[in-house]
């Protein structure tokens, strides 16, 4: 009877490890901010994430679905089809910028953030909602609405938030690209940092 007890809490033990450490697949949705734009191939934040996962043993999967000028709308558009083919255990949404810097209306922008992260909790992905600011030459009262989305999205249905994705970025010129949007390969890191604190307890949790 010990033996056979001792046999069971074994196995219990080893199915519990297993379920732990079982390979995740995290699903990237995002703009040029995640697509590389202007940087050499493999120097982007996702890139660098594939490379930090090496480091800290996390056994997962990136698949980067973003598209440079990629809108909320287009974004929503995409998803279903991104989830049935890849089933992500973590989406990371990272939309928003180019609805802001096309001062598209804010209800709009909330109702396809609102819909992807639906989307993705019927398909039994966690999810992180990745923040975005705009200048505040589109107007303050709509820079501070833009902003505050992504907190009030993330407050009301539940979701990590990654606050900014360019904190230390946005405002270092010598990090961006002659057109003072687009981050430099020297920026990926620091936006990765920005990333991995929320990330990684997605990632690790059963």
């Amino acid at each position: 009877m010990r033996l056979l007890r001792s046999t069971l809490a074994l196995l219990l033990v080893f199915y519990a490890t297993c379920a732990y450490s079982a390979s995740k697949t995290v699903l990237v949705l995002g703009d040029s901010l995640s697509a590389e734009y202007g940087i050499a191939r493999g120097t982007g934040w996702v890139a660098l994430l594939g490379k930090r996962l090496q480091v800290d043993k996390i056994d997962a999967n990136i698949i980067n679905a973003s598209i440079s000028g990629e809108t909320t709308s287009g974004g929503r558009a995409r998803l279903p089809a991104l989830l049935e083919q890849h089933h992500p255990d973590v989406l990371v949404l990272e939309l928003g910028g180019n609805d802001g810097l096309r001062g598209l209306p804010l209800a709009s922008t909330e109702a396809n953030l609102r819909t992807m992260i639906k989307d993705a909790q019927k398909a039994k992905a966690r999810v992180l909602l990745v923040g975005m600011q705009i200048p505040p030459n589109y107007g303050r009262d709509y820079a501070e609405k833009f902003f505050g989305l992504y907190a009030k999205l993330s407050k009301e249905m539940k979701v990590s938030l990654a606050p900014f994705l360019l904190e230390g970025v946005a405002d270092s010129p010598q990090l961006l690209q002659p057109d003072r949007i687009h981050p430099l390969a020297e920026a990926e890191p620091i936006m990765l940092d920005n990333i991995w604190p929320h990330l990684k307890p997605l990632l690790i949790s059963k």
